[in-house]
């Protein structure tokens, strides 16, 4: 009985190339990601980011803040709802009535059409149609 030799590949040539690939990827997806981040806190961007707790507002927003003097109306927490209390939410609620009622169909239903919004209907296109 003769026994044959066996030979035994861990990677074929196209396990070998997948596995290059795959680490190849992974090192230029690293590579730009860092750089992308490097430029990012570089510029000054990263300290304006609103979705980061250490959010720095621009001077333009302090000022703003500074200038505006309204106060939202607010129920408190806890307590009764009195006649008082009504009373003064529907004072303060007229500030937002009044300025829904400068428009003049504030809730129609055409104020989101198309049209209204800028976006050319299909109709009004350069002709190619899907």
């Amino acid at each position: 009985m003769k026994h044959k030799k066996v030979k035994k590949r861990i990677f074929t040539s196209g396990g070998k190339n997948l596995v290059l690939l795959g680490l190849a990827s992974i090192v230029i997806s690293a590579a730009t990601t860092g750089v992308s981040l490097a430029i990012y806190h570089n510029s000054g961007d990263i300290y304006l980011d609103r979705s980061r707790p250490g959010y720095l507002p621009d001077e333009k927003e302090i000022e703003e803040e500074n200038d505006k003097q309204e106060e939202e109306y607010v129920f408190e927490k806890s307590g009764k709802i009195t006649m008082d209390v009504i009373d003064e939410y529907l004072e303060k609620i007229q500030v937002d009535v009044r300025a829904l009622d400068t428009y003049e169909k504030p809730f129609d239903e055409n104020l989101l059409s198309d049209e209204r919004l800028g976006i050319p209907s299909s109709d009004e296109g350069d002709g190619n149609s899907m």
